[in-house]
Parts: C-alpha cells; sequence; structure tokens
C-alpha cells in the first residue's frame, strides 16, 4: 500500500487535517518520517504537509530572533544575524540532510539525534504551538505525550550576548557522525565573574537537558580553570545518559565534563 501526501495551504489546515485522521503524520523535511516509513513504520499511510510561508521566515529584531519551524539547517547556516548558531545548525548530518532538515523536525529527533534542539535549550527558546508560547524545555518533557501530534509554527529567543553562546558535538565521525554528547552553554560574564549561565546537554538523557547544577556552581565564579573546577564536578548531577552502539552511558559520563571544561575555557 502506498503512502499518500496531502499538503494543505497553512498549518491551521494541516493540523486539522492531522487530527482527523489517525494515521496520518505530519512531514516537514522528511528525515524523521520518511526513515521510519522506509524502515517498515506501518502506523501510518498519509503523509500531511504544509506550504504555509510563515514556516519558512526568519525575523530578527530588536534583540529577539524568531524562526519558522520549516526552516532548515542550511537556511540557518545562510543567516547572517545567526552566525552564532552555524557550528549547531552544521552539527546536524552532512550538507545533504542539512538542506532537508528542519528547526521544527530536531525537535522531535530521538537521542543520539537532536544537535540543534541543545542549542535551543541553552537559548531558553520558546515555541509557537497553536498560538500559544511553550517553553521548549516543558515541550521536551512532554513531546511523547502532550505534544506528540502538535505542530510547531516556530521557535523565538533572545539574542545572546556577543560571545556569550558556545556549543560543541562529540562524536567519532566528523563531521557528521551521531554525537557521543552535545553540550550549548550560553554564559555571561561581567567584572571578571560569571553573572548567568545556562547550560544544556545532548544525550546525557533521551531528551535535551539543562545543567542546573552546573548552572549554579559557576554563578560569580571566574571564567578560569580553578573557576569552574566546582561546576565540572557536577557535570553529571541529574544526567541519565543511554548506552547504544555509538557509546555506553560509562563513557558518556566520563568524557562530559572533559569537553565541558574546554567549551567553558575556549575564547
Amino acid at each position: 500500500m502506498g503512502l499518500a501526501l496531502k499538503t494543505y495551504p497553512t498549518l491551521t489546515a494541516a493540523g486539522e487535517a492531522l487530527a482527523a485522521q489517525a494515521t496520518a503524520r505530519y512531514i516537514g523535511g522528511g528525515t524523521l518520517v520518511v526513515r521510519d516509513a522506509n524502515e517498515g513504520d506501518l502506523r501510518f499511510d498519509t503523509y500531511v504537509s504544509a506550504s504555509d510561508p510563515e514556516l519558512s521566515a526568519i525575523a530578527v529584531t530588536d534583540g529577539q530572533a524568531t524562526i519558522g519551524a520549516g526552516v532548515t539547517m542550511a537556511g540557518i547556516v545562510r543567516e547572517p544575524a545567526l552566525g552564532f548558531l552555524a557550528p549547531a545548525a552544521k552539527a546536524v548530518g552532512g550538507p545533504a540532510i542539512r538542506n532537508m532538515a528542519t528547526v521544527g523536525g530536531n525537535l522531535f529527533a530521538p537521542t543520539p539525534y537532536g544537535d540543534f534542539t541543545v542549542a535551543l535549550v541553552a537559548l531558553d527558546a520558546s515555541l509557537d504551538i497553536e498560538g500559544a508560547a511553550v517553553p521548549v524545555t516543558d515541550f521536551l518533557t512532554g513531546r511523547e505525550t502532550i505534544y506528540a501530534r502538535a505542530l510547531v509554527r516556530a521557535v523565538s529567543f533572545r539574542l545572546p550576548a556577543e560571545g556569550s553562546f558556545r556549543f560543541a558535538k562529540v562524536s567519532r565521525i566528523r563531521p557528521k557522525g551521531l554525537s557521543i554528547v552535545t553540550i550549548a552553554a550560553v554564559v555571561e560574564e561581567r567584572s571578571g565573574a560569571i553573572t548567568s549561565a545556562r547550560i544544556a546537554y545532548g544525550c546525557m538523557a533521551d531528551r535535551p537537558i539543562r545543567a542546573p547544577a552546573v548552572e549554579r556552581a559557576l554563578i560569580g565564579k571566574a571564567r578560569t580553570k580553578d573557576g569552574i573546577a566546582a561546576a565540572l564536578a557536577v557535570a553529571t548531577e541529574g544526567t541519565s545518559p543511554p548506552t547504544d552502539a555509538i557509546a555506553s552511558a560509562w563513557y558518556r559520563s566520563e568524557v562530559l565534563p572533559v569537553h565541558l571544561g574546554r567549551l567553558l575555557l575556549s575564547p
């Protein structure tokens, strides 16, 4: 039996069609849902998509960025105002995948995928879901339950202070291997001391997570080897890394503090 494709002019209409048919799945770039179909997933028989131009729009004004859920990783890389996010976008697969993979799709990508979403967690992004603003961390908590069939219209966040955003992906195969660990950080400083810190991990749980113990340990400290020592000591607190074909939970826990330290001390 073949798969049907139904395209609607607005995301609202696509959402209504999706709600009316349990065997339909939304398709953006297709890197997740088409793979599932190719691997024999028989739980759906229809692709639903939307041609809504808002989904591919990027707006950066007054220190606020809003990115349509249909914007691709390649689109992020091409946008000068989002240059700080280019390393996170480039961490998603190779050139062909980045031309298809979307911001919205990456939010649903299971571990060890979802590298770009780690950056969104560190940026404390908010998602537009049916007109409501949903914190990205709340969305991720309910991703398999209340938001399992949600349609994300856009993601928004305040632009970080210049030089405050850092991103690192650790993999065995560069540049497009699957993640062992992904780390994103927004660290602000004043007079030689850290005044604000948001740290996010990928592959240290079944979805991207914040590292509150690390954030607390960094506040008021200098961004030096001695200053970040307490933060590295609690780097794995609250984590539950998976064991998979890429790495064991033990290995991920061992290398996390090493790469977190390197990221925090980077210029």
